[in-house]
């Protein structure tokens, strides 16, 4: 904390503080020392379910999410917060669940940090700090899309090709994957909202800055649009799986239907014949030969209707 009291104290620096968990030392940090305001304090410390923005006096608090793949098709919501102010920059992540590696939410920062450490990234201002990281947060987005975009292309070739295997659980890996890109898809456009409302505000923000902002609403409306066009592909492959197992079904039934006008009457015939008829202790052949003809004959006929009703 006394480091980056020293260096607000200079005029020639843009500072960037990145704090993997937001502890009561961050909390002092961010109160005492960059003064930052109570709210953004305090959505720093809890976690923010919904995207946004707050904007203050002497900084803007942003909250953005991004992806992280989970067991049974679940979506992790990686929480990432800046607080952008004249000279600095501070990045908060978490809160994270429990089951989530920390390493997997510091992954866009430390990317941009290895950038920054190998002199490929220079910036200027904090706005094209902050425009760094979230480009790679959109990257990422869009990895994400291509991964569940595999799995879809996977899930297609098993439908055109009837190797689906059991289908409740085929059923449930298609829905794990349209949940994946309808959660991508709601992180790309809450935060192209975000990022809206403060091109809205463009006098609060450096005019050579603007152009950096607008990129990323128009990179995070780009995510919206690519995980918009593959669900609609992943709808029209659950649609085929769809109609394909109702056709089935209702092959399957109409089967059902022809056995059942088959045997029925055959059925109520014997049962009749067997209940009013005295049996003796010999079986009449003939008899029994009338009856069995007269079965056959009424089944030969029943077929015969069926066929030309279509039903076979």
């Amino acid at each position: 904390m006394s480091e980056v009291d020293e260096l607000l104290a200079r005029n020639d620096s843009l500072i960037w503080i990145d704090i993997p968990e937001c502890d009561e030392e961050a909390v002092r940090l961010l109160t005492d020392v960059l003064r930052c305001h109570p709210l953004a304090v305090r959505d720093c410390a809890v976690r923010n379910r919904v995207p946004r923005v707050r904007i203050y006096p002497e900084h803007h608090l942003l909250i953005l999410h991004g992806p992280e793949r989970g067991p049974s098709g679940h979506v992790h919501y990686l929480e990432l917060d800046q607080i952008i102010g004249d000279r600095y920059v501070v990045t908060v992540h978490g809160p994270l669940n429990p089951a989530v590696n920390p390493e997997v939410a510091r992954r866009e920062t430390d990317a941009v940090r290895r950038r920054l450490e190998s002199g490929r990234l220079r910036p200027d201002s904090p706005y094209e700090l902050s425009y760094a990281i979230v480009s790679t947060l959109a990257q990422r987005l869009e990895s994400f899309i291509e991964e569940i975009t595999r799995d879809v292309w996977h899930l297609e070739q098993r439908v055109t090709g009837g190797h689906m295997g059991n289908p409740e659980e085929f059923l449930e890996e298609l829905f794990q994957a349209r949940h994946g890109l309808l959660a991508v898809r709601t992180m790309g456009a809450l935060g192209a909202e975000v990022y809206g409302r403060i091109v809205a505000l463009g006098k609060r923000i450096p005019e050579s800055d603007l152009p950096m902002i607008t990129d990323v609403v128009d990179q995070l409306t780009r995510i919206k649009g690519l995980a918009d066009g593959e669900r609609e592909y992943l709808q029209g492959v659950i649609e085929f799986y769809r109609v394909r197992a109702e056709t089935k079904m209702t092959i399957a039934a109409e089967r059902l239907a022809v056995i059942a006008v088959v045997t029925l009457p055959i059925t109520a015939l014997s049962s009749i014949y067997g209940m009013n008829i005295i049996v003796n202790q010999n079986t009449h052949v003939p008899q029994l030969l009338v009856v069995l003809s007269v079965m056959a004959i009424m089944s030969a006929l029943l077929l015969t209707w069926a066929k030309r009703r279509g039903w076979w």
